[in-house]
């Protein structure tokens, strides 16, 4: 009953606050930013595993700073491959290779401190019956609640904020890893897109913020000249830009000093970045480094999954889906559905479609999304969300859930 009442409070706010004006804001971080330095390496850790064997259990997390590397955690697998060597690999490829660079991809101190996962938690999850379980199932690889979220704003069925701050960075990291023109720019950047809503629909941008580091041979001219022409505006929809539109760009000054050298990175740090820039809620787990049966990951797909298809198929403009899990058990103690009031057919027929078409079990997720391959390295970078290359972005199960919500 309190839940209800929760859920109900939650959908009178949104509608509310959707009728009325508003600017909403959602940030980006670039490749060589400290924390996706960190989420770099952990999923490529990741994908090395799962490339010799699809069974790893997978947790790997990183730290970076100045000129060192350390990844802990716990891994089993019968996977055999140079830890360093795929470290490196994943510096390299992010762009840590210039001459001035403290955090250099072939000059990095790289400590491993991973060990092989805990018995008591490997019982939990594996699908052999042992004393004590109460079914011989797949369960979760632990407890908590994952969101998932879609609505129609932009053609990836994404909020449009998160969405265009992902798409600055991808245009600038494009020229970048280019090599031709630019050549001053540095991995670690941010953006910012602040956009305005008038009773629910997109009516401008009202700010644009981009820092990016850069070399010490450039001035702060010729960067804010070169970001607002050559990436801003050729990234974001042209008429949602006016005079009106204000670009702050490299707005402290010189940032020469970026990356791990300038600050710590940590896996997981940037959870909403990862998901829906704020727009949608959090359940609070990070992805990088973890392989699928940690529900925080794979649960966290099914759901985004789920919501992107029911979007996909008109029953709903907006909608957000939420999983709950127990360690160890292989249902969802949880499955709820909210369409915000845009549902084209009643709520409760939409989510009785949903658990007819999809099965929410840890073993079905990974098998329904074949997520037992070396696809993470794709998911690090720009949101692990609105890009059709992964699985949890297909819209397959249109008609099945049109079908069946009849």
């Amino acid at each position: 009953m309190l839940m209800n009442k929760l859920d109900f409070l939650f959908s009178f706010c949104w509608n509310w606050t959707m009728s009325k004006s508003f600017i909403f804001s959602s940030e980006s971080v670039g490749e060589g930013h400290p924390d996706k330095v960190s989420d770099s390496i952990s999923d490529s850790v990741l994908d090395a595993c799962l490339e010799q064997d699809p069974k790893s259990r997978v947790a790997c997390e990183t730290l970076v700073k100045s000129n060192c590397v350390t990844i802990a955690g716990e891994i089993t697998t019968d996977a055999k491959f140079d830890y360093e060597k795929v470290v490196r690999e994943a510096i390299r490829k992010i762009g840590y290779i210039n001459d001035d660079d403290i955090f250099h991809a072939d000059q990095v101190f790289i400590t491993n401190q991973l060990t092989a996962q805990s018995r008591d938690i490997g019982q939990g999850v594996d699908a052999a019956a042992a004393e004590g379980k109460d079914t011989a199932e797949q369960g979760a690889g632990d407890q908590g609640i994952m969101f998932g979220y879609a609505c129609n704003e932009t053609e990836e069925l994404m909020p449009a904020p998160v969405m265009f701050a992902h798409r600055i960075l991808r245009k600038m990291a494009d020229i970048r890893h280019a090599g031709i023109d630019a050549k001053w720019l540095r991995p670690d950047c941010k953006s910012q897109v602040a956009l305005q809503y008038e009773g629910g629909q997109m009516t401008g941008i009202e700010n644009v913020v981009v820092s990016t580091q850069h070399s010490a041979d450039v001035d702060n001219d010729t960067i804010r000249n070169f970001i607002t022409e050559e990436v801003i505006k050729p990234a974001l929809p042209v008429e949602l830009l006016s005079s009106n539109t204000q670009y702050l760009i490299n707005p402290t000054g010189r940032f020469v000093v970026g990356g791990p050298e300038g600050d710590s990175g940590l896996t997981g740090r940037k959870i909403i970045v990862d998901t829906y820039g704020g727009w949608g809620r959090h359940g609070g787990g990070a992805f990088s480094g973890k392989d699928p049966s940690k529900v925080d990951r794979s649960a966290a797909y099914m759901c985004r999954w789920v919501a992107k298809n029911i979007v996909a198929a008109q029953l709903a403009d907006r909608v957000e889906i939420q999983l709950a899990y127990a360690i160890g058990y292989p249902d969802p103690t949880s499955i709820t559905i909210d369409c915000f009031g845009t549902e084209k057919a009643p709520e409760d027929k939409i989510q009785d479609a949903v658990k007819e078409v999809f099965n929410f079990k840890p073993a079905n997720i990974v098998s329904q999304l074949d997520l037992l391959r070396p696809i993470y390295r794709e998911t690090t970078h720009y949101g692990h969300f609105g890009k059709a290359s992964l699985p949890w972005e297909q819209t397959s199960k249109t008609q099945a859930l049109q079908s069946a919500v009849g």
